[in-house]
């Protein structure tokens, strides 16, 4: 018999935004974007960043036997990233759906984004070098009858969007519940990028 679960919190456990939450209007169907020819400009994403009022944390460190980043042609791979507090010393852990409300784990996933795009600017250098946001993949870790997985996801996905813009941010992706991850984090979330040089 499976017992009954606690009131969630409602209380912030962290201070990440959670504005993630709402869906990122400029996204374009992608039927259209991928028929538009995509061609190196300067867009000044790290201005955008800034003009955001965000900053990126350090790189995160990998934390068993894996690279962070893998680049074949102009694809770049970027191996799953779990959310750490803000100085980068620890992981936030526990169950979405238990611990954690969707609207706590949707801001986790929007700093695995920033995460995301601080070891992306590690290994391309100028953010601009990015072309295309090709795919996210993202893992939440629930109970069994939890199903707001693609609005825990969101998180990431729109703070991508608005860093990199719709013709460069928008995105295919996978949104995956499950009964666990590595040191019981609750999100994780892997990227391909392309990149131009």
């Amino acid at each position: 018999m499976v017992s009954a679960l606690r009131p969630l919190r409602t209380a912030s456990l962290h201070p990440l935004s959670l504005a993630a939450v709402t869906p990122f209007a400029p996204f374009a169907p992608l039927a259209t974007a991928s028929r538009t020819p995509r061609v190196h400009r300067m867009v000044h994403t790290e201005a955008k960043i800034e003009e955001l009022g965000l900053s990126l944390p350090a790189m995160p460190q990998p934390l068993a036997s894996y690279t962070p980043i893998v680049q074949t042609g102009s694809l770049v791979y970027l191996s799953g990233h779990v959310p750490f507090t803000a100085d980068m010393k620890q992981l936030h852990v526990g169950k979405v759906g238990k611990e954690y409300t969707t609207e706590e784990a949707a801001a986790f996933a929007e700093f695995i984004g920033l995460e995301l795009v601080s070891t992306l600017k590690a290994h391309v250098g100028d953010l601009d070098k990015v072309t295309r946001i090709v795919k996210l993949v993202g893992f939440v870790n629930c109970v069994d009858t939890y199903t707001e997985q693609p609005e825990v996801i969101n998180g990431c996905s729109n703070i991508i969007g608005k860093i990199f813009g719709a013709e460069r941010g928008t995105h295919a992706r996978s949104a995956v519940g499950t009964n666990s991850l590595p040191r019981n984090v609750p999100v994780e979330i892997e990227m391909i990028a392309e990149i131009n040089g």
